[in-house]
């Protein structure tokens, strides 16, 4: 591929043949098969039944080892919350192995809601303890944990008890530079039940800012018996199979780059395979964006589906010539109809070449409505 990164400042941990079929292999998650090493990270407010099911039919289900949903507050879901609650749902017959984020701080919360997500019928429980964003931490949920490992450790420990499906954590690197404590955090919550553990490697001062530390990850994978996930800034499939090969990971979290580019898994697949990553044409991405505004439609109110769309579409028409134009239109559309409208003209005049005359067009008609 053109936009094949350079990665020099991956050091070489671990021996592994050059074939990439040799040594990617799935792992297990106390009783749940993970057949293939690549998991979708969950996003709040992107993660829902409608974009998992996106990415599985953009890239091929045999693609994510694992999806998660979105987070959902413990406490909402145990009062019988109905939004939380529909935030839950899942499509059994396609979304499988499946993990239910849950977060907050109360133990007697967290054990019941991981019953509900068992009688979900899901297959995992994962434990926020990474989320920087304030209303979470002022809860005692997210990146806060981070500062309480032993009450972290009883908040595993209460889910793990309380179900028969396996329960994982996912970790920042700690609350600040001062406090990176991971590692010993990990070693807390393996002792008290976690079946896996996800490492972002960014504290919680850094939110999303410089650089991830993968050589946190692969510390902490050496320091547990469990399987370490690691996370951060993975933005093209050749990336994630060097951070699978030269860390001791198990396997690697994607978020925000399935937004961009929801076929990543696919081309992660076609790279193993010895493969050219497939590379979606214009009616690929029209017919993509057509089938997430039909599964929204199943269960969002119409303001509601431009929302997400426009959502989709800023990630989605990144780096693609005209695409901030594009941008600009479709965020004045009120409807999904008239989204998917501007979507369609757009991508139609990229395969005939025409983006150009799109565009002026385009303009001025911007400048006829003012």
């Amino acid at each position: 591929m053109s936009n094949t990164p350079d990665l020099p400042w991956i050091p070489a941990r671990r021996t592994a043949p050059a074939r990439a079929a040799d040594w990617v292999r799935g792992f297990s998650v106390g009783q749940v098969a993970v057949a293939t090493p690549f998991l979708l990270a969950p996003m709040s407010g992107v993660t829902d039944t409608a974009f998992r099911v996106t990415v599985l039919e953009a890239s091929g289900a045999a693609s994510v080892g694992l999806l998660t949903t979105e987070f959902l507050s413990v406490e909402l879901l145990t009062s019988g919350h109905m939004a939380t609650r529909m935030r839950m749902a899942f499509a059994p017959e396609l979304e499988r192995p499946l993990s239910v984020q849950l977060f907050g701080g109360d133990p007697g919360r967290m054990a019941e809601a991981a019953r509900h997500v068992e009688a979900a019928g899901a297959q995992v429980v994962d434990i926020n303890c990474g989320c920087p964003a304030p209303k979470v931490v002022r809860r005692g949920g997210g990146a806060e944990l981070m500062r309480d490992p032993s009450h972290l450790a009883r908040l595993v420990e209460a889910a793990a008890t309380a179900v028969d499906i396996p329960v994982t954590v996912k970790l920042r690197s700690g609350w600040d530079d001062s406090q990176r404590n991971v590692v010993e955090v990990a070693q807390l919550a393996e002792r008290a039940g976690a079946a896996m553990i996800s490492v972002h490697g960014r504290s919680r001062a850094q939110r999303y800012a410089g650089a991830p530390d993968w050589d946190l990850v692969d510390e902490v994978a050496r320091a547990v018996r469990v399987p370490v996930v690691g996370s951060g800034d993975l933005v093209a499939a050749e990336q994630a199979l060097a951070r699978l090969r030269h860390t001791q990971a198990a396997g690697v979290m994607i978020g925000r780059a399935a937004i961009m580019n929801p076929w990543i898994f696919g081309q992660i697949q076609d790279l193993i395979a010895g493969r050219a990553p497939r590379v979606p044409g214009s009616a690929a991405r029209v017919a993509l964006v057509e089938a997430f505004a039909e599964r929204l439609s199943h269960t969002l109110p119409e303001g509601a589906i431009a929302g997400r769309l426009k959502q989709l579409l800023a990630r989605l028409s990144k780096g693609v010539p005209g695409g901030g134009l594009l941008r600009s239109v479709a965020l004045r559309a009120t409807t999904h109809e008239a989204l998917l409208a501007h979507v369609r003209a757009f991508f139609e005049a990229a395969e005939l070449g025409e983006t150009a005359r799109w565009a002026e067009t385009t303009r001025l008609q911007l400048e006829r409505v003012g």
